[in-house]
């Protein structure tokens, strides 16, 4: 191997090293054209997200562990956008008019307050006015550029809301329910409970009787506990529960946990939910599907024409 190849190998070899190590010493995540996003500016962006998961799933570290996976790859992947976005607004070489940008800020500082409370809450985010304006800066070329590249809210056709309906009908079957009202009293003697009964059938209202006595999380809605399917019941109230006609009450039902007595006030027995009854909700799921293809395919071709390199 001749001494000219063999110093070009070195210096190649020597190259990748620095860029690996750079990378390792600068916690760098992504190259976008550039600008850099550092491993901290990621973990930084989820920071309260991380939280509410530890919170939630603190006791089972792998799921934490696979959750907390998926929000990094998610906000980096977001990140990505964000500079791709903002550089493809740098091209279009018209700046953003600064009084658009000092109205925003005069909107957030009497939201929060005035000026100097707005200061301090800056001072204990770690911001500084240069940094939150900059933010700020950014957050409305990306809301002005999503709106003009992404329509907020595409047009769905009615073909597609019906197809779509007869494609997924599966999910919009209900099964038997029961809108109900529940007198939890706990440990108590059923003589309680024979007594709130007898009360009752002399004409004393079941909500103003569970507002009364029930020990429940909804005795402050008069026990309401809204429709129920049997599934989301416990075994022994939902064959009760079920039982009952419309405005029949129970009898004390002793369980393990204490004695409840309940009410039906209505049954919806078990159908498909109607084209008509969920049209707005399946044009909605609909909308949110399309938004996303668009943006996909915006970004994709801003990918196109930039250098991003993840580490």
């Amino acid at each position: 191997m001749n001494r000219l190849l063999l110093a070009c190998l070195v210096i190649g070899f020597a190259q990748v090293a620095s860029a690996q190590q750079a990378a390792l010493v600068n916690g760098i995540r992504v190259i976008v054209n550039d600008k850099i996003i550092t491993v901290k500016d990621v973990e930084l962006s989820i920071r309260e997200e991380v939280e509410f998961l530890e919170r939630r799933f603190g006791n089972q570290p792998q799921v934490f562990e696979e959750k907390v996976k998926t929000l990094r790859a998610e906000r980096t992947e977001e990140l990505v956008e964000h500079l791709l976005v903002l550089k493809e607004f740098e091209s279009f070489n018209k700046p953003l008019p600064e009084s658009y940008i000092d109205n925003r800020i005069n909107e957030d500082i009497k939201r929060n307050g005035g000026r100097l409370t707005f200061m301090k809450t800056l001072q204990s985010q770690g911001l500084t006015w240069e940094s939150y304006r900059d933010r700020m800066k950014e957050r409305m070329i990306l809301e002005l550029m999503w709106h003009a590249r992404v329509p907020p809210d595409p047009t769905i056709s009615p073909a597609k809301v019906e197809n779509y309906y007869l494609a997924n009908r599966e999910k919009y079957k209900v099964e038997d329910q029961v809108k109900l009202r529940v007198i939890d009293l706990g440990p108590a003697p059923v003589e309680l409970a024979n007594e709130i009964l007898k009360k009752i059938d002399e004409g004393a209202s079941f909500a103003e009787m569970a507002k009364i006595y029930s020990r429940g999380a909804q005795a402050v809605e008069g026990g309401d506990w809204g429709w129920v399917e049997k599934k989301v019941l416990r075994e022994d109230l939902a064959k009760v529960a079920f039982s009952l006609k419309p405005r029949q009450h129970s009898g004390p039902i002793q369980t393990t946990s204490g004695i409840y007595i309940l009410m039906v006030e209505q049954i919806d027995p078990a159908h498909t939910r109607s084209l008509t009854e969920i049209r707005d909700e399946i044009e909605n799921t609909l909308k949110v599907e399309e938004t996303g293809r668009l943006r996909k395919i915006f970004v994709e071709r801003l990918r196109k024409k930039a250098f991003v390199r993840y580490f």
